[in-house]
């Protein structure tokens, strides 16, 4: 019988994670910018980072950080996928809001099996989204390829569609409800300056109503360009 790969500390899974985000927006993640997601020393990411190398779960990129390896992100997309299904199955089944299931999901996503993980997701009908919007990885490690912008970079006259927010920032998340910038919802956008975009979003009604979204929260929306 083949023996099973130990598994892996929550330390080292935080830290995988961590680093498939950043390099998923930036191509490679700096030492100071993993230390500043994971609120750490940026010699304690020096000392993870050669620990993780050792293992061949990522390799060095000569001046511009660290990338995870195949096997590196193999174990990063099942992180992410338990986390983005406790997060669907906290918001459907327990009644969660969307502001509060990322706290929740990070700390159970250490704690839960993987098959419990599938039974969820089953329950659910195997969800491809979570609620912010982010593609869930399959069981078999694939996962949607990402091709959108964020707000921030829109130019006045565009039209959008919203693909998925950023979920770490409650107060975020609140204020980007009240607005109507939830995942799938149309904007246009109308004027914009060196603080805030000024945009119009379709609500329920059909009505478009006319919003000043910050820049701080625009850069954690994720849109495409909407051909209608």
């Amino acid at each position: 019988m083949t023996t099973p790969p130990p598994a892996l500390s929550r330390s080292v899974e935080d830290y995988l994670k961590a680093i498939y985000g950043i390099s998923e927006q930036e191509g490679s993640a700096s030492t100071s910018a993993v230390a500043e997601i994971l609120d750490v020393q940026p010699a304690s990411v020096t000392g993870m980072v050669k620990r993780l190398a050792e293992a061949n779960l990522l390799e060095h990129l000569p001046y511009r950080g660290v990338r995870l390896t195949e096997s590196g992100t193999r174990e990063a997309l099942k992180v992410l996928r338990r986390h983005r299904i406790i997060e669907t199955y906290l918001c459907e089944h327990l009644g969660y809001a969307w502001d509060d299931v990322h706290e929740e999901a990070e700390r159970l996503e250490h704690a839960v099996s993987d098959q419990l993980i599938e039974r969820m997701s089953a329950t659910m009908e195997f969800p491809s989204h979570d609620p912010h919007g982010a593609p869930i990885p399959t069981e078999s490690g694939d996962i949607e390829a990402i091709d959108f912008f964020t707000l921030a970079e829109a130019t006045p006259g565009e039209s959008l569609r919203i693909r998925a927010v950023q979920d770490d920032d409650p107060e975020h998340l609140r204020a980007m409800e009240a607005m109507g910038l939830l995942p799938g919802a149309t904007l246009r956008v109308e004027a914009r300056d060196e603080s805030e975009i000024r945009v119009s979003c379709q609500a329920d009604d059909g009505a478009r109503e006319s919003h000043s979204v910050a820049l701080d929260i625009a850069r954690h929306v994720f849109v495409l360009q909407d051909p209608a």
